[in-house]
């Protein structure tokens, strides 16, 4: 009975690996992103001699919304294979960033609510930029109120997850 125990675990165990493909398709929309960005800052190159003030802002707001969710991504995809598929050794890396490992699950989580509020602020940003060609108010309102939900989010789960640590030192002492 103990071998098809064992056995059973060591299944789950190398099932970790059928991740891995996940994290490559997540690569290739990485591949995607800067394809999309490269795009886009040619457009705006382009654009940034002739075009008037507010239109190259919206222009840098987008590519700045471009960078925040290809960094978004790479953390997903570095915290996930350390914390599901194997450990990564940043020692072995001189050049390695240091924000890339040791990414726990609530550091992941935070990390992932920060940049999804830092994404929607710039899409807040560009709304009011725009706000005179485009004068939609309830889609505005529905903008502000996601970006309101997703920051309230950001800070329970700061809040719950500072509690959390607190209740584990006090068990710990």
């Amino acid at each position: 009975m103990n071998w098809i125990g064992r056995s059973i675990e060591m299944v789950i165990l190398l099932s970790r690996w059928l991740l891995v493909p996940f994290l490559l398709g997540l690569i290739i929309g990485l591949g995607a992103l800067l394809y999309t960005f490269i795009t886009k800052l040619v457009a705006f190159m382009m654009l940034v001699s002739t075009a008037p003030e507010e239109e190259v802002l919206v222009a840098i707001l987008k590519l700045v919304d471009l960078s925040l969710s290809a960094n978004l991504l790479v953390i997903v995809i570095c915290s996930s294979y350390e914390n599901f598929v194997a450990r990564i050794d940043p020692a072995g890396e001189v050049n390695w960033p240091e924000g890339l490992t040791g990414i726990g699950f609530s550091g992941l989580k935070q990390r992932l609510l920060g940049s999804i509020v830092a994404i929607a602020a710039v899409s807040v940003l560009e709304w009011f930029i725009e706000i005179d060609k485009s004068a939609d108010n309830s889609k505005l309102a529905w903008v502000v109120g996601i970006l309101l939900a997703f920051a309230v989010a950001m800070l329970v789960l700061a809040i719950a997850d500072r509690l959390s640590g607190a209740a584990e030192k006090k068990k710990s002492l």
